[in-house]
């Protein structure tokens, strides 16, 4: 007996849809990343970062974003923490440093990076996280909107989570070179343009409102560059004196235009590999 033709496409789109996404085991890793097409949370044996008494000059910061890391993996109320400024001042590297202190700590807190052009499936990794035993830092690096970039409306499923209210056991770390998350030019263009300029840019710039917590990175000054190399130094045993550190960090700067904590890395990198030191 033939099939109806409805039987038939049903069962066709049946087989193509995909499988019902399963959480993975989370006692796997302590770190995972996002992945769509399809998704999937894919772990993280080792996770690429520094530690904390290597980041030089950002000593507030740092203080504050580790004290409210550790409320929210002990159960208690945190904020949505925006980390913005000067680029290579490691907003990146004390989010990943402020994880791993926490995890010394016994703490349960796992951490999860989210691309900025897959926010708009945030709601359903979302959905996979709120199921779990487990306690989540999830984190975005260099969140920035451009013109037309309607992706900034996935972020207030984290920020606010809709009806449903973001899960209980996660929690959203962002950083950014903009503090607004959005071009200069690009929020007075409209303003200019606007019947009402204070209402045409509240809704994409009330995002950076929504996070609880904001914590500037500014740039470094000369001995606060030089701290961070000698730091380095001292922790990998690169042996240099004062007076050679001094001319060539400074020399390495001037050729790249910048002082920061990325070029102070940068500079060291070179050094200890001159030197035969792995890093």
């Amino acid at each position: 007996m033939t099939a109806d033709p409805m039987d038939r496409i049903a069962a066709a789109l049946e087989r193509m849809a995909p499988a019902p996404l399963t959480a993975p085991d989370f006692d796997t890793a302590d770190a995972f990343v996002w992945h769509v097409s399809p998704d999937r949370l894919e772990p993280v044996g080792t996770v690429n970062g520094v530690g904390m008494d290597l980041l030089v000059g950002i000593d507030r910061s740092r203080d504050t974003l580790l004290a409210n890391t550790q409320q929210f993996a002990r159960g208690l109320s945190a904020n949505n923490a925006l980390l913005w400024g000067a680029r290579g001042m490691g907003k990146s590297s004390l989010v990943k440093a402020v994880h791993a202190a926490v995890r010394a700590e016994g703490l349960p807190l796992k951490i999860v990076e989210l691309q900025r052009e897959d926010l708009p499936s945030v709601g359903r990794l979302l959905n996979l996280l709120r199921g779990a035993d487990a306690r989540f830092l999830l984190f975005c690096d260099d969140l920035s909107f451009g013109h037309d970039d309607q992706h900034y409306k996935s972020l207030k499923a984290v920020l606010d989570g809709g009806i449903e209210g973001r899960p209980d056991n996660v929690v959203f770390y962002a950083t950014s070179n903009r503090r607004h998350l959005m071009p200069r030019d690009m929020i007075e263009n409209e303003r200019s343009s606007a019947i009402n300029p204070s209402e045409a840019v509240e809704e994409k710039v009330s995002l950076s409102d929504r996070f609880g917590l904001w914590l500037g990175f500014h740039p470094c000054d000369q001995d606060e560059y030089l701290s961070m190399i000698r730091g380095y130094c001292d922790a990998y045993g690169v042996e240099i004196d004062d007076a050679t550190l001094r001319a060539e960090a400074i020399e390495w700067q001037a050729t790249r235009g910048a002082r920061s904590g990325r070029v102070a890395w940068q500079y060291f990198t070179d050094l200890a590999g001159r030197r035969g030191i792995r890093v």
